[in-house]
């Protein structure tokens, strides 16, 4: 008889343990599906985020090339002899003493 309700608690017990394995194996797959999702998730936002990143780093550098280039402009416009060819070639103009010459097509 002992051996009887022995077995009888071996089954139970094995049948208690293999549920038990099961609910904490499906726990664990759920995490992984969990982290894996997750970890996609912020993998593609990363991928976004660098995109922006790039574009925005190089408009910065256009700025600041366009910047230079102006910084550039206003130094020269601060020379006097800059400014007398902006005259004498854009603009028309002439000193005292010279005479225009105007070329006909």
């Amino acid at each position: 008889m002992a051996t009887a309700s022995a077995a009888a608690n071996n089954s139970t017990f094995n049948q208690g343990t293999r549920r038990r394995l099961r609910i904490w194996g499906m726990g664990c797959v759920l995490f992984m599906c969990w982290a894996a999702y997750t970890f996609i998730g912020q993998w593609n936002e990363h991928k976004a985020m660098e995109t922006k990143l790039s574009t925005v780093q190089k408009q910065l550098e256009e700025a600041s090339v366009e910047t230079k280039q102006l910084q550039l402009q206003i130094d020269r416009l601060n020379d006097p002899e800059y400014i007398e060819q902006l005259a004498t070639k854009e603009q028309g103009m002439v000193k005292d003493g010279q005479q225009p010459i105007q070329v006909i097509k």
